[in-house]
């Protein structure tokens, strides 16, 4: 290994210094709960003890009586509705027998919900989206609030669950927590394929029977969808943060290497909790720990909505990263691995040419990873440099591949994709955002043409049916924030965007709302900060404004007089159709209060204002 390199070096100083005062207040807190006793629940009255137990079996409730027995609370994001939580069904029976072997019980504590925002994708639902990254969180420490529990096992996947589960378990900070995934569903159709269909059917030239049989084809069993959006970079964020056994991320559902890493986890806990080795989660995440998640989202492509997610995750623990910070760290990040969006492999073929393991091994070895962390298995990120094998029956992890075995796929240091990481800030009069540039070809990434504005998605669909968008535009969409309706991905928009770029012409999209994790081929700079209902830039400008667009630079100015843009005033949007139906009507206060993008989008006012 050599020497941490001193850009990155520099950058996490910074943060450590800017964020002093709220990882300070934070670690006070939760070391208060630390030091009312080793076991929770051995503050509780025998009336409140009687509550917790009694749905036990007799012979459960003997072990619990017990003072040196931990009990391991379980938060499950489980429906079967969606397929990266179907599996989850089985991990309870699992955890509790497993537990059981190692001198501990365990109870699920409680659960949460889990959207599929694939499903919602372009419908009201996906106002709701966001905002349940924050109902997440507070299910979760719901479920904990019983101070039943000596340790906590959190089962999410997908887009906005993982992100909430992080929030809610670092609220009970003090308890030690380790994430267990549930996997990627087997790989479908390629994603040439699908996309080829896609944009086929955007253009009219097949039906929706054709559609749906490749998309079908695409997502067809329990797991993660396979390509690398925000689910997925999910699992790459709680590997590169030690939140999970090494390496569990990407083996399938329903193996049995899936179900012993679960067995596992629920056994390392159970010891974990017995001899201390485990860390209470609030304190084994430092501000190294985020800074290690920005860079694996630099190193891997990973998903745009990673910089409202892990701002978010980071300020409950009482660290403060801007978007500053992910601009400085991904210029001195190289892009490692190429993954549908940004190449035509999935996950699956991701995990079997060498996988994050590989990728670890890699950033750490070149100074690009910060090694001084604590882990759910110790200190160091050694041991994510390896990965772990079935032999004769009994989980052993060996090193990681020690060269890739597809360089279409996943590179070493010495011969990246790109120089730098997948992610832009993207600044001028018009506001703050971000692009994702890892898919966006390089003669894609400067435009300089008229903007065509838009206060909704369905609009833009409606003007590309009807041949107007056939020319070099900006495309603007806003009042799409938070504050506005929620800020609903506007993933829709990428196959007519991309059939436009196709056909030649120059196209880039500028709004205050989400792309979807699987965007990437149409340049765009989103999370416009401040939003158009809070007075941003985006919502000035007006259709035929001159933008420069340069993702190189970061420029993203309205070519505009100064005196003129000072002066214009943004027109008062429409809103009362997102106000109701699908249980919009419900997140009214959400939406009231919710930070900006760029502080997370968080709705729980307070400490997170």
């Amino acid at each position: 290994m050599i020497p941490l390199n001193p850009t990155l070096q520099a950058i996490t100083e910074r943060i450590i210094e800017r964020s002093r005062p709220t990882r300070e207040a934070y670690l006070a807190r939760i070391r208060s709960l630390e030091n009312q006793g080793r076991v929770e629940r051995d503050q509780l009255g025998c009336s409140n003890l009687a509550h917790g137990y009694a749905a036990m079996p007799n012979a459960i409730k003997i072990e619990m009586l017990k003072p040196n027995v931990p009990n391991l609370g379980m938060i499950s994001a489980y429906n079967d509705m969606v397929s990266a939580h179907q599996p989850f069904a089985e991990f309870p029976a699992w955890v509790k027998e497993e537990a059981g072997k190692h001198g501990a019980t365990a109870q699920v504590a409680g659960g949460t919900p889990a959207m599929c925002d694939g499903i919602t994708q372009g419908y009201e639902g996906m106002e709701l989206s966001l905002f349940s990254r924050d109902v997440i969180a507070m299910s979760t420490a719901v479920g904990l609030s019983h101070q039943m529990f000596d340790g906590a096992l959190y089962f999410g996947v997908c887009d906005k669950i993982v992100p909430g589960l992080v929030i809610g378990a670092l609220s009970c900070g003090h308890l030690p927590g380790i994430f267990v995934p549930a996997g990627p569903m087997a790989s479908g159709i390629g994603n040439k394929e699908k996309a080829r269909t896609r944009q086929l059917f955007a253009e009219g030239k097949v039906g929706r029977d054709a559609l749906l049989e490749s998309e079908m084809g695409s997502y067809h069993s329990p797991g993660t969808c396979t390509f690398y959006g925000t689910a997925n970079s999910n699992q790459m964020l709680m590997e590169m943060m030690g939140l999970h056994l090494p390496a569990a991320a990407f083996f399938n559902p329903y193996t049995p290497m899936r179900e012993a890493l679960t067995r596992h986890a629920a056994a390392h806990m159970a010891e974990g909790v017995k001899n201390r080795s485990i860390k209470p989660i609030g304190e084994m995440l430092s501000e190294k720990s985020f800074v290690n998640a920005v860079i694996g989202l630099m190193a891997t492509g990973g998903s745009t909505n990673h910089t409202m997610h892990l701002v978010a995750m980071a300020r409950a623990a009482g660290v403060i990263l801007t978007w500053d910070d992910f601009d400085e760290i991904s210029s001195i990040i190289p892009l490692l691995i190429r993954v549908y969006p940004n190449g035509q492999a999935d996950v699956n073929h991701f995990a079997a040419v060498g996988g994050l393991p590989f990728v670890i091994r890699e950033l750490r070895n070149n100074g690009l990873l910060h090694d001084d962390v604590d882990t759910v298995v110790g200190r160091g990120m050694a041991a994510y440099t390896q990965e772990p094998f079935l032999l004769d029956g009994k989980l052993q992890w060996q090193d990681a591949v020690a060269e890739s075995r597809d360089e279409d796929i996943l590179r070493p240091f010495s011969h990246p994709f790109s120089p730098d990481g997948g992610l832009r800030l993207m600044k001028g009069n018009i506001g703050r955002g971000v692009i994702k540039i890892s898919a966006v070809k390089d003669s894609q990434r400067v435009i300089e043409a008229p903007a065509i504005v838009f206060n909704d998605q369905r609009e833009v669909l409606a003007a590309f049916e009807r041949g107007e968008l056939e020319r070099d535009f900006v495309c603007v969409v806003r009042f799409q924030g938070p504050r506005a309706n929620g800020m609903p991905e506007l993933h829709k928009l990428t196959p007519p965007l991309a059939i436009l770029l196709d056909r030649g012409f120059k196209v880039a999209l500028v709004t205050d709302g989400r792309m979807s994790g699987a965007s990437g081929k149409v340049p765009a700079a989103i999370h416009m900060s401040p939003e158009a209902l809070l007075g941003g830039g985006i919502g000035k400008i007006r259709t035929g404004d001159l933008i420069r667009f340069d993702s190189f630079t970061g420029e993203l100015i309205a070519l505009i007089d100064e005196k003129e843009w000072n002066e214009r005033e943004i027109p008062e949007p429409d809103l009362s159709k997102n106000s109701h139906g699908i249980g919009r009507e419900l997140f009214a206060g959400f939406r009231s209060i919710t930070s900006s993008a760029e502080k997370g989008a968080m709705s729980f006012g307070g400490d997170f204002s």
